[in-house]
């Protein structure tokens, strides 16, 4: 299994686990799809928690899979990535990002994915958007994803020079919430998803703010528009 979900107390962990970084092939990214579509369904009463497993977060798409794959699979693989940020986003009770290493290109849109943003306090992790380095342009959800939670300038430093920052940096750039240490991060996660879900006009006022992003993304799911697949081979 690509993905491991666990419930504990109310709250839906949802765990990326794919050694050694947690990058994602197709199978990781409809696994993710279909996990994030079942908490969009079920609700789980104290939140949602999203992590990865070992010392990564999630290095993004595996592009050794990628390029491995036959055209009509990319293709395929493009727009499933569209499909997975939209459900993650749809979810509409909490979804804390606990970010425990590594969280690069679609690994970082994940953490963005998040309504509250965690980052464990460790040395070399590194936080950023590389597909331009990496040789992958960005599918359209994460398009629509970066472009709504990113300042422009941030936006425009981050994926032209595909630098990176460390979970300190981040928080100062106001991409994470907040710095915990590593063997603390997954019980912090849950103890901040449930005070959010405790809110009781949580769900609503999610949808006010985050609603319009969600539904860009579900629309670009259901047309499957993605203007830039030529460039992905």
């Amino acid at each position: 299994m690509t993905v491991q979900v666990e419930d504990v107390d109310q709250c839906r962990t949802i765990t990326i686990d794919r050694p050694p970084v947690n990058a994602l092939d197709h199978d990781a990214i409809l696994a993710l799809e279909g996990a994030f579509a079942a908490a969009v369904a079920e609700r789980p009463r104290g939140g949602v928690v999203l992590t990865g497993a070992g010392s990564a977060f999630s290095a993004g798409v595996d592009t050794r899979a990628f390029v491995a794959c036959d055209r009509a699979t990319r293709h395929e693989m493009v727009r499933a990535i569209t499909r997975m940020v939209a459900q993650l986003v749809a979810i509409p009770v909490p979804v804390v990002a606990a970010v425990n290493g590594h969280a690069l290109g679609g690994g970082f849109v994940l953490m963005l994915g998040g309504d509250y943003r965690l980052a464990a306090d460790k040395a070399g992790a590194k936080l950023g958007l590389t597909e331009a380095k990496a040789g992958v342009p960005f599918p359209a959800g994460p398009t629509a994803v970066i472009t709504a939670e990113l300042a422009p300038s941030l936006l425009r430093r981050l994926t032209l020079t595909s630098v990176t920052l460390s979970p300190v940096e981040a928080v100062a750039a106001d991409l994470a919430d907040r710095l915990v240490a590593p063997e603390a991060l997954l019980v912090e996660a849950r103890v901040a998803a449930a005070a959010m879900a405790a809110q009781p006009a949580f769900t609503a006022v999610k949808q006010q703010v985050r609603g319009p992003l969600a539904a860009r993304l579900a629309d670009l799911a259901a047309s499957a528009d993605e203007p830039f697949l030529a460039a992905f081979g």
